[in-house]
């Protein structure tokens, strides 16, 4: 298996870039609208076919480059189901599988960063868990419909049962880290040990944080599939 982890240091994304050795298939997940030329190049380097541009979510902090990439290569534009894209070409439910030559990649609901929201388990190895589990951390919940009595229990009762050794790749990071284990999470994200749920739900109502710098311009062109008004 091909994976790359591309990151932008403007909004600290990650992106994911997944191919299978042998048939040239790839998929790239979480792309950031600025980086679409980088992504492009390497995919054009490697000799890849990019089938699916993922999304784990519906982003406020960057304005994804899957309609760039779809009009470059013809992949198809995924989305969690729920989500409110109506131009996306495909939805996925939780348990869908997907498939890039002999790579897998699973589909797990995680809402409560967003209310659709999803996880992508790799191979059975490799876990990309956008915003719902960081490093040492967790997205917030505090708007686009989130919940954080849901979030705790989708991180907690799906992915902290994943095997010990699942790799963590997280939708973003602020510390130069990049990439943990289930196992660590577990035993050492501040966020979740040692917390009931309703300690965690009244830890994250009380973080008071300031809204994404690009929200009001992120959101909207998202919905749109990254289509950025002229």
């Amino acid at each position: 298996m091909l994976f790359r982890q591309l990151f932008d240091y403007e909004t600290c994304t990650y992106s994911y870039l997944i191919a299978d050795y042998q048939t040239r298939e790839a998929a790239l997940v979480d792309s950031v609208i600025e980086q679409s030329d980088r992504d492009l190049l390497l995919i054009k380097e490697l000799g890849l076919k990019l089938v699916y541009a993922l999304e784990t979510h519906i982003h406020a902090d960057h304005i994804t480059g899957a309609n760039r990439l779809r009009e470059v290569t013809g992949c198809l534009g995924v989305v969690p189901k729920g989500a409110e894209v109506n131009c996306a070409d495909r939805f996925l439910e939780d348990g869908e599988v997907l498939h890039l030559g002999q790579i897998t990649i699973e589909a797990i609901a995680t809402p409560g960063h967003t209310d659709s929201h999803l996880a992508y388990l790799v191979n059975r190895t490799h876990l990309l868990t956008g915003d719902s589990l960081l490093i040492r951390g967790c997205g917030r919940t505090d708007f686009q419909s989130g919940d954080g009595g849901t979030l705790y229990g989708v991180v907690t009762d799906r992915l902290f049962h994943l095997p010990d050794e699942t790799l963590v790749y997280p939708g973003h990071d602020y510390r130069g880290q990049t990439v943990s284990t289930i196992g660590e999470e577990k035993a050492f994200n501040p966020r979740f040990k040692g917390r009931t749920k309703a300690e965690f739900i009244d830890y994250m109502a009380s973080l008071n944080l300031p809204d994404p710098k690009k929200i009001a311009e992120a959101v909207p062109a998202n919905l749109q599939c990254g289509k950025v008004s002229a």
